[in-house]
């Protein structure tokens, strides 16, 4: 399935969500990212390269698709 990826704040709305109670520090240093980075991804002032993307998607046990991408 080829979904189109979504506008970076959105995806950040979903970041947030699937975190829950865990820190932005404590994933960043998790997945083995800068925590600013971390946070950009969040804010949707960034979108993650598609690698890092399914790092995420793994670290939080859902797919990539529910993470970053369209919702129709």
């Amino acid at each position: 399935m080829n979904r189109k990826i979504d506008n970076p704040v959105e995806a950040g709305q979903r970041l947030r969500r699937v975190r829950g109670i865990r820190t932005k520090t404590g994933v960043a240093k998790e997945l083995e990212i800068p925590y600013s980075t971390y946070c950009s991804y969040e804010s949707g002032t960034r979108c993650p390269p598609p690698q890092v993307r399914e790092r995420i998607a793994n670290y939080f046990g859902v797919s990539v698709e529910s993470l970053f991408c369209t919702h129709n």
